[in-house]
């Protein structure tokens, strides 16, 4: 595998700044090696590489609410997919790359790319979290090249849930699926289901995830938070 050159730091330079206008940015890259399970390029061969593609706060929200004011059907019935995918589809043309998603089959390990990519790892509620942006952050999306790339976005050299002693997310949920070793998904869906739940976090968000400390200026506004909530499938 070739080493990244000068004009694939201008390649990347001209994917942020087209990405920009809607509020997502190049998360991280990740250059594959002999052994990796590497996705295939729309032509068949193993990718090289692939940068991810996502939001640090409530960047994206502006941006999509304005798509979705303008569209036919305000975007069908995943109107966020839909719009990452017009978004990110589009760029990944211009630039010659090969466009996936988390919502598509066939299923990437977007998680892992991010670990890899940026050094992240999971917080109690198994959401990947940064030591700036902390969990309000997200990956709409990933563009596949047949080179390898530069570093791209920010490294996490250390994991802020080992120096947090107090650990607020834990007893901030009300449901109690943090007390585990292992976050409890049917426990949060059943107490979302019940009247509590309903007038709680479905409306203001999660609870645990609002209590931890970090990276609190990027919270995502309410509204985004009521989006987010109501796409879930309970």
């Amino acid at each position: 595998m070739t080493a990244p050159s000068a004009s694939a730091d201008t390649h990347l330079e001209t994917v942020r700044a087209a990405l920009r206008p809607h509020g997502l940015f190049l998360r991280g890259t990740l250059n594959f090696v002999p052994g990796d399970a590497a996705p295939l390029l729309a032509d068949g061969r193993p990718a090289a590489s692939v940068a991810l593609i996502g939001n640090i706060g409530g960047s994206l929200w502006q941006p999509f609410v304005r798509w979705r004011e303008e569209a036919p059907d305000r975007g069908g019935t995943d109107p966020l997919d839909t719009w990452s995918k017009t978004v990110i589809g589009e760029i990944a043309g211009v630039y010659g790359a090969t466009a996936y998603f988390p919502s598509d089959p066939p299923w990437q390990p977007f998680q892992q790319w991010a670990m890899r990519a940026e050094g992240l790892k999971a917080s109690p509620s198994g959401i990947l979290i940064h030591p700036r942006y902390g969990l309000w952050h997200g990956y709409r999306g990933a563009l596949a090249f047949d080179r390898s790339l530069p570093a791209g976005g920010d490294w996490s050299a250390g994991h802020p849930c080992d120096s947090c002693v107090e650990k607020p997310c834990v007893p901030a949920c009300p449901a109690g699926a943090l007390e585990g070793l292992q976050f409890d998904v049917g426990r949060c869906r059943s107490y979302l289901r019940t009247e509590a739940g309903r007038e709680g976090c479905l409306v203001h968000g999660c609870l645990s995830r609002d209590a931890c400390p970090v990276g609190r200026d990027y919270r995502y506004p309410p509204d985004q938070l009521h989006f987010h909530m109501a796409a879930l499938d309970l």
